[in-house]
């Protein structure tokens, strides 16, 4: 749309919102499937190798994402709050108020904290869950 430069043509909302949530959800395809693909990859190779030690791999991923994935969201969590309070302290007329290159930086980093603290933090929940419930489902195969 060549008149959206000038000014005389109205930008197509619509097609913008559909080609980043197209992409988006074409990026996301990988990472959806970790929580579901790990333990039946643990599940598969315990039958493939007898002496692998399925039911201990299981526990060790299962310990493993909880730990790791709660101190992980908690550091996105509370680090993206940082960086936005970090602005608002700087906008409030400290280390050379708005307009100064504390500011420019607080800006940047309020832009990576927003997207930090409000999905990619909260996000590492849901894969937890996801992982503990398929490990359950998945446990009885284990042993065997």
């Amino acid at each position: 749309m060549p008149g959206i430069m000038d000014g005389t043509q109205k930008p197509n909302y619509a097609t913008t919102v559909d080609i980043v949530t197209r992409a988006a959800l074409k990026e996301m395809i990988l990472p959806a499937l970790i929580p579901i693909g790990v333990p039946l990859i643990i599940v598969a190779l315990s039958y493939v190798l007898p002496n692998f030690g399925g039911a201990k791999m299981m526990g060790g991923a299962l310990v493993g994402t909880i730990v790791t994935g709660l101190f992980l969201a908690l550091a996105m969590t509370s680090g993206g709050g940082a960086w936005d309070n970090a602005k608002k302290y700087i906008e409030d007329g400290h280390y050379g108020g708005k307009g100064s290159p504390a500011h420019a930086a607080a800006v940047t980093g309020d832009t990576v904290g927003d997207p930090y603290k409000d999905t990619a933090g909260p996000a590492i929940n849901p894969m937890i869950k996801v992982f503990n419930i398929v490990a359950l489902l998945l446990v009885g195969f284990l042993v065997h």
